[in-house]
């Protein structure tokens, strides 16, 4: 009697951390061949000259780079790499306080990927503060060793590094749900809610505190610009940085990462916007009429009929007023690319704030004005790219835009 041979079953292949988690199951070739496209090659380009560059800042020194010096110790690291990141990066609070503590679920779609961005933005911020500081390996001394009690800055540190690591524990339910770990994937949602609170405890307190940080510097900041309520301008700004970094990444998200945004319909994501457009518009109208508060406490009305008054009015008018009108007739008219036009807006005017405070209004009255070297411009070009990159790797391995299949349904 003929013995007859089973057909075999298909060949599976071991479990491989590396291949199934890292290179989305491709082999090494195949990965690396995948990396070849345009946007990479143009980042390529940004790292090989930043990496030098970065290796001449820490080992030749702050001078060898930059053109900042003691009469202009500040500059576009400080303006835009700490003040602007940690502004832009308000979306994940705004975000969380949302979803998990005001219970708007229809907002889920977005949480996890502003968390992410805020997360990363604030690892970014203190990454480029390493630039800036003289002696970068100090930046936890004054935290631990020199206990200042009545200094903003060391309220800030310790504000960011806590809010730091509440931004992790927010990030842990994606980490852990990639990883296969469902016990700490449990128990790391239980965790999310008095994150999410104390997170917004902490943003309150540093974003209003790098404010504070120039009401000592009343002579040196132009008086159209230094305020009593600078702590407020800093935290409402913020917030309205926020709102639209929030509908500007989620633009963006939905239109290159479409595998992972499947689920989420343009009608959806349209709604949503117009949702946070309502909150933006208010938001910055609150803050427009309080900058002007800000004028009439100080008396400074003169000021706005000269150059640096006409400079002020641009900021305040075209990029605080006009996007809040944008925003609310985008909601009138249901129209959410209006409202996306209103959130880029918004970003490019608390950035332009951010330098106004930082940089262009500080030392107004100075012969010697900073001029930033090209290469402080491309070391925050680099920043950015890195932060491009890894939200990029984060997003094509773990459940951000989409789901887990394991925990459809599941509210967190």
């Amino acid at each position: 009697m003929a013995t007859v041979i089973a057909p075999s079953a298909p060949a599976q292949h071991a479990p491989d951390f590396v291949r199934d988690k890292l290179l989305l199951g491709k082999t090494p070739k195949e990965y690396v061949k995948g990396l070849m496209t345009p946007g990479h090659f143009i980042a390529g380009i940004i790292l090989a000259v930043g990496l030098p560059i970065t290796f001449f800042r820490f080992t030749q020194g702050i001078g060898a780079i930059s053109n900042l010096t003691d009469a202009n110790p500040w500059g576009i690291w400080i303006g835009i790499d700490v003040l602007c990141g940690v502004a832009l990066a308000a979306g994940g609070f705004i975000i969380g306080t949302i979803f998990h503590i005001f219970g708007m679920n229809e907002y889920k779609p977005l949480v996890r990927p502003a968390i992410l961005t805020g997360f990363l933005g604030y690892v970014l911020v203190v990454f480029g503060l390493m630039f800036d500081l003289g002696r970068p390996w100090r930046l936890p001394y004054p935290m631990f060793w020199s206990w200042g009690w009545s200094s903003v800055m060391f309220e800030v540190g310790w504000c960011v590094a806590l809010y730091l690591m509440c931004q992790f524990v927010e990030f842990w339910p994606p980490l852990f749900e990639w990883l296969g770990a469902k016990r700490l994937r449990a128990w790391a949602v239980k965790l999310t809610l008095g994150a999410t609170v104390m997170a917004v405890v902490l943003s309150t307190l540093h974003q209003s505190s790098l404010g504070a940080l120039f009401l000592i510097m009343p002579s040196k900041l132009h008086p159209l610009w230094y305020s009593m309520y600078l702590p407020v301008f800093f935290l409402i700004s913020a917030i309205s940085g926020g709102i639209g970094m929030i509908i500007f990444e989620s633009t963006l998200s939905h239109s290159y990462f479409k595998k992972q945004t499947a689920h989420l319909s343009h009608h959806d994501l349209d709604r949503l916007t117009l949702g946070l457009s309502k909150g933006g518009a208010m938001v910055l109208f609150m803050y427009f009429w309080l900058k002007i508060i800000g004028v009439a406490h100080e008396n400074q009305w003169s000021l706005l009929f000269t150059g640096w008054g006409a400079w002020w009015l641009v900021e305040v008018l075209g990029f605080i007023l006009l996007p809040s009108f944008l925003f609310l007739m985008s909601v009138r008219r249901m129209s959410a690319k209006l409202a996306r036009v209103a959130a880029v807006w918004t970003v490019i005017g608390l950035v332009l704030n951010r330098l106004n405070v930082s940089a262009i209004a500080l030392n107004w009255h100075a012969a010697e004005r900073y001029i930033p070297n090209w290469k402080e411009v491309w070391v925050t070009v680099m920043i950015f790219t890195i932060g491009v990159l890894v939200f990029k790797f984060i997003v094509n391995r773990m459940p951000i835009l989409m789901q887990h299949p394991d925990y459809v349904g599941d509210n967190h």
